[in-house]
C-alpha cells in the first residue's frame, strides 16, 4: 500500500491529470449540491411536471444566456400574483353582500423582442354564485383592449395568445405581438413602457373573493432553457450528474472486484473450478450486451438499479477475466507465494492477501477508465426509451429533445447541454486514467 500511495503521489508531476482531478470534482461538487438542494422526491415530481409545476414557465425558451450574445434582448418571464401583493387589490363592498374588486397587475417591458405567450390565472372563492370578471389591457401609449369578461370558476387558466376575439381585434396579429406593438408599425415594433393588466370583478356573496396572476412568458429561461413540457431543463442536468456518477462508479468497482475476485479463486483452486469459469466466460464473451439490456428494458423493467445490477451480472465474465487469470497465473509461482504456502496460510488468506492486492495496483488505471463507459451506456439506454422513466438523467434529456424534433426546429441547446456533459465527463476520467496507465504501467514508465 506505501507502494500504491508513492505511485499517486506522483500524479503531480502529470499536468493532464490535474486537471481531469478538477473536472471530476467540479462533477462530484455538482452531483452533491444537486441532491441536497433537490431531493429524490421533490426531482422525480418536478420531471414529472405534476399539475401546476411548470404553468409558469414558457415553452421551448433557451438559456437566458442567450442574451448575452445578441444584440436584441429577448425578454424573460414576468409572474405578477395579486395574492402575493396585497397593494394590487382594491374591494369595495356593497350592504346586499355584492362587492367590486378591482386588480390592478402592472409592469414595464424594455426589452427588444416580444414575448412568447400570455395567459392570466384567475381564482375564486365563493359558496354558490361564481364572481364575474371583465379584463382592460392597458398600453404605454395610453390605448386600451378589452378582453372577454367571464365567470370564474374555482380556478380558471385564460390563454390570451389562444384567444381569436383578441386576434380579431388586433387586426390578426397573435395576442402576445399585438399587445406589445407600436401603432401602425409594419413589421411590428415592440412598444417599450409600463403596461397594466386590470381585472375589474364582482362578487355576489359576502365571503366572495377572487385572485388574479399574470404571466407574460418569456422567450428566454434559466440556466439550461426549458423543454417541450415547459421543464427546466437544469433539472435534469443537475440530478443526471449523481446519476451518471453513481451508475458508472458502481458498475465499475462492481464488475472489476467481482471479475478479478473471481479470476484469482479460478487460478489458485484450477481444475473443476477453473474449468467452470472459463467455460461461462467463453459463453458470455459471445454474448452482445446491449441487446440483452434492451430485451430486459423492453419485456421487464426499466429500474435503473436492476439495469445496473444486469450490467455487472454480464460484465464479470467478460474479456477481462481471461487478463486476470493470467496476471494471477504469473504470480502464482511467484517466490512470496510458496513462502506463505510454507508456512501454513490457508487458501483464502492467500487469495484476498497476497494475490489480488498485487493486481490492484495495475487495475487502478482500467478501473478509472471503466466509468465514463458505464455512464456512456446508461446514457444510450436512456435515449434508447429504455431508462428509468421517474429519474431525470442526461440520456432522458438528449432521448426527449430527439423525438420532439429539437435539431429540426433549431432548439441546439437542449441537446448540447447534456451531450456536454457527457462530453465533460469523459474527458476528465480519461484524463486521469491516461496519466495513472503511465504511472502504473511499467512499459510506459520507460518511455
Amino acid at each position: 500500500m506505501s507502494g500504491l500511495r508513492a505511485r499517486l503521489q506522483e500524479l503531480r508531476r502529470y499536468p493532464s491529470a490535474i486537471i481531469g482531478m478538477v473536472m471530476i470534482g467540479l462533477l462530484i461538487l455538482v452531483a452533491v449540491s444537486a441532491v441536497i438542494a433537490i431531493p429524490y422526491q421533490e426531482a422525480v415530481r418536478l420531471w414529472k411536471g405534476d399539475e401546476g409545476v411548470w404553468e409558469a414557465s414558457p415553452r421551448l425558451a433557451p438559456p437566458a444566456w442567450f442574451n448575452w450574445f445578441s444584440r436584441e434582448q429577448s425578454p424573460r418571464t414576468l409572474v405578477l400574483d395579486s395574492a402575493a401583493d396585497p397593494d394590487t387589490r382594491q374591494r369595495v363592498e356593497y350592504e346586499d353582500g355584492e362587492a367590486d374588486v378591482t386588480i390592478t397587475l402592472a409592469f414595464d417591458f424594455h426589452y427588444d423582442r416580444f414575448p412568447s405567450e400570455l395567459a392570466v390565472f384567475l381564482t375564486a372563492e365563493y359558496q354558490e354564485t361564481q364572481p364575474f370578471a371583465g379584463l382592460i389591457w392597458r398600453m404605454p401609449d395610453g390605448r386600451e383592449f378589452h378582453l372577454p369578461a367571464r365567470s370564474l370558476p374555482e380556478r380558471s387558466v385564460y390563454s390570451i395568445s389562444k384567444d381569436d376575439e383578441v386576434r380579431w381585434q388586433l387586426g390578426g396579429l397573435t395576442p402576445e405581438v399585438g399587445l406589445f406593438a407600436e401603432e401602425g408599425s409594419d413589421p411590428p415594433r415592440v412598444l417599450k413602457g409600463r403596461y397594466e393588466l386590470v381585472v375589474e370583478g364582482l362578487t355576489f356573496e359576502a365571503a366572495s373573493d377572487l385572485d388574479a396572476r399574470l404571466v407574460v412568458y418569456g422567450q428566454v429561461h434559466g440556466l439550461a432553457g426549458t423543454d417541450h413540457l415547459r421543464r427546466d431543463i437544469m433539472v435534469a442536468l443537475l440530478w443526471g450528474t449523481p446519476v451518471a456518477l453513481i451508475f458508472g462508479l458502481v458498475a465499475a468497482v462492481g464488475s472489476t472486484m467481482a471479475s478479478m475476485t473471481i479470476a484469482a479463486l479460478g487460478a489458485w483452486y484450477g481444475r473443476a473450478l477453473d474449468t467452470a469459469i472459463q467455460r461461462i466466460t467463453e459463453v458470455s464473451m459471445i454474448l452482445p450486451m446491449l441487446p440483452i439490456l434492451i430485451m430486459v428494458g423492453t419485456l421487464y423493467t426499466r429500474s435503473l438499479w436492476a439495469i445496473l445490477g444486469l450490467v455487472i451480472l454480464l460484465s464479470v465474465f467478460g474479456a477481462a477475466q481471461k487478463v486476470y487469470r493470467a496476471m494471477f497465473l504469473q504470480i502464482k509461482e511467484a517466490p512470496y507465494i510458496e513462502a506463505a504456502r510454507a508456512y501454513g496460510a490457508s487458501n483464502p488468506r492467500v487469495v484476498f492477501l497476497y494475490l489480488i492486492p498485487r493486481v490492484i495496483p495495475v487495475l487502478v488505471p482500467q478501473f478509472v477508465s471503466l466509468i465514463p463507459a458505464y455512464v456512456f451506456l446508461e446514457a444510450t439506454l436512456s435515449f434508447l426509451g429504455l431508462g428509468d422513466p421517474l429519474i431525470p438523467t442526461w440520456g432522458k434529456v438528449i432521448e426527449d429533445a430527439f423525438r420532439n424534433g429539437a435539431l429540426y426546429m433549431g432548439h441546439y441547446y437542449w441537446v448540447m447541454a447534456p451531450s456536454v456533459l457527457l462530453i465533460f465527463t469523459g474527458l476528465g476520467f480519461a484524463m486521469l486514467g491516461f496519466a495513472l496507465d503511465r504511472i502504473f504501467n511499467p512499459r510506459l514508465r520507460e518511455q
